[in-house]
């Protein structure tokens, strides 16, 4: 498989202040591993431009947009959106440039130049709400690429998978009822975003999981709800919402993953893609707040999606 890593500099641009976990060290922290893990070879580096207003707008409204783009403060200030989501002087550029790689990144995969790709990308998207920002997300980077690849590019059906120790409610929202899109997560509850999601409908498979949860729980789900409403949707490309913020060493969560959970999703996700979509993938970072463990398990990721372990 061709695997592709989308960044750029932009990315880390955006800040919320030194006490803040969702900080620009994540990315740095996934450079290295990846580094670590040697696969400079054996993956594509990509870069791509700033989502124009179009590619945004698919998802939120106006209003959602013009709350990011008006409201950046001056140099060392920050503004609040909300208790734990600030905006500084370059949000809007990074947040852009997060949406716009994960674009190019759909792009590249519809047209056969990569078989997938992992967006190391940030500010994270996924409880971004059509309406409005929240919980560290401005944009919602997947549901933004998922919309392009309908909307522009004509796929009938795609598939968001979202691990993240999160419920991803801004995605759930953004599809909720829409039968092209099947949404599959599992998420620690009860716990932020305090979200209360019908389980199992015609177009979600959202299972809430006791904290202290570990890989037989997930797998388990993973095997027993998600491939099955997978393989009935038929997806012609997945999409992924990579948070890794179940991971046991994560303090911003309670769940109890290590790198070999994050491998084998990601190994059965590639099977699916292989099966109904061509092996289109499309993978954009969400949670992760302990350097070590999100670089270690973003390496397991890219290692499983490019079937190099």
């Amino acid at each position: 498989m061709s695997t592709g890593i989308y960044s750029h500099p932009d990315c880390s641009l955006h800040e919320m202040g030194d006490w803040h976990p969702e900080t620009p060290a994540r990315l740095q922290a996934i450079e290295d591993q990846l580094i670590l893990a040697r696969l400079d070879g054996l993956v594509e580096r990509c870069g791509g431009p700033l989502a124009d207003e179009a590619a945004i707008l698919r998802n939120h409204s106006r209003s959602a947009m013009d709350l990011v783009r008006d409201n950046l403060p001056g140099a060392g200030e920050h503004y609040p959106l909300d208790g734990d989501t600030l905006l500084c002087k370059d949000s809007y550029q990074a947040a852009l440039r997060a949406a716009g790689l994960a674009v190019a990144a759909t792009d590249a995969v519809i047209a056969g130049s990569i078989d997938n790709a992992f967006c190391a990308i940030r500010p994270p998207g996924h409880h971004a709400r059509p309406g409005e920002p929240m919980g560290f997300c401005l944009f919602n980077n997947v549901a933004i690429a998922a919309r392009h690849a309908m909307e522009v590019h004509g796929l009938e059906r795609v598939a968001i998978v979202d691990f993240d120790v999160h419920h991803g409610n801004g995605t759930d929202e953004s599809f909720r009822d829409d039968p092209r899109v099947l949404m599959a997560s599992f998420y620690q509850h009860p716990f932020y975003p305090y979200t209360e999601p019908t389980p199992v409908t015609a177009t979600s498979v959202n299972i809430p999981v006791p904290a202290y949860s570990g890989g037989d729980v997930v797998r388990k789900i993973v095997l027993e709800q998600w491939l099955p409403a997978l393989h009935a949707h038929r997806p012609q490309m997945i999409f992924i919402s990579a948070g890794f913020d179940a991971h046991k060493e994560d303090d911003l969560g309670g769940m109890a993953l290590v790198e070999a959970d994050y491998a084998w999703m990601t190994h059965q996700l590639v099977e699916v893609a292989r099966e109904h979509a061509q092996g289109r993938i499309v993978s954009c970072l969400e949670g992760g707040y302990n350097l070590s463990a999100l670089g270690r398990s973003v390496a397991a990721h890219v290692k499983a999606l490019a079937e190099l372990d």
